[in-house]
């Protein structure tokens, strides 16, 4: 199985907009309410909104593919970008999904790799994430890559008050291969 990753720039929009909304009704559309969950995908998976976040020089998306086809995708935030901390010795992964039907096959891990990779070569101490605290397979996944839960904040899918475990992943626990 081969993995690669690319940074994505504007020519992605449409495609990075369509695995940006189907991965995330996946793994999260059957544990929201409807009306809640919608609101949230019509302000969070606009062309607008992702457009916007793909020209702040703060966010980097990455898609990932499997043997050249598109697996899935994640982004790195640095600083007034990053969600909560802005640390400037952080970087925060807000996001990282693989679509469902590639799920299982160590990708994830791959990901999470590459973006520990990318945090060394930026020389940051850490790499930061939020998780939802309902999202038991996702927190053991983070747990068994060395992510440890060091705060919570609240997260909004729609007027929904969820609550987001913060984790954190000591760099210089990090060898690269």
């Amino acid at each position: 199985m081969s993995i690669s990753f690319r940074k994505c720039d504007l020519s992605d929009l449409n495609q990075l907009v369509a695995i940006s909304k189907t991965t995330f009704v996946e793994a999260f559309e059957k544990d929201n309410h409807p009306v809640d969950f919608k609101t949230y995908l019509d302000v969070a998976f606009t062309n607008s909104t992702i457009k916007t976040q793909l020209k702040n020089n703060d966010s980097t998306f990455y898609f990932v593919f499997k043997d050249a086809v598109l697996v899935g995708y994640f982004k790195l935030n640095i600083n007034k970008a990053q969600t909560d901390i802005n640390a400037d010795d952080s970087i925060e992964l807000e996001r990282i999904y693989v679509l469902k039907e590639h799920q299982g096959k160590q990708i994830g891990k791959r990901m999470l790799r590459y973006a520990f990779h990318i945090a060394s070569e930026q020389q940051k101490s850490y790499i930061w994430l939020g998780v939802w605290q309902k999202n038991n397979n996702a927190i053991r996944f983070y747990e068994k890559q060395g992510f440890q839960k060091f705060d919570t904040h609240p997260y909004y899918i729609g007027s929904d008050k969820q609550t987001d475990w913060l984790m954190r992943f000591d760099l210089s626990n990090f060898q690269a291969d």
